[in-house]
């Protein structure tokens, strides 16, 4: 997801991503365990999709304006 996709969604639906991105990441950590991750790349772009999810819904709790 980009930032400007994230800052149109509400602080509800921001908290519903993350708890699907943590799922995912969840499964895609199990699946590592057991020898079938066919995309390696994913674990990175999880978490920093979780990262970016996370700071918007801060700046939006707190009210301030993004920097950019």
């Amino acid at each position: 997801m980009h930032a400007k996709e994230i800052r149109e969604l509400s602080p509800a639906e921001i908290n519903t991503k993350i708890k699907e991105k943590r799922d995912e990441l969840l499964q895609l950590r199990l699946r590592k365990n057991t020898g079938q991750v066919e995309k390696p790349h994913m674990f990175r772009a999880l978490r920093k999709d979780i990262a970016r999810l996370l700071t918007i819904l801060n700046e939006k709790q707190r009210g301030s304006k993004p920097a950019a």
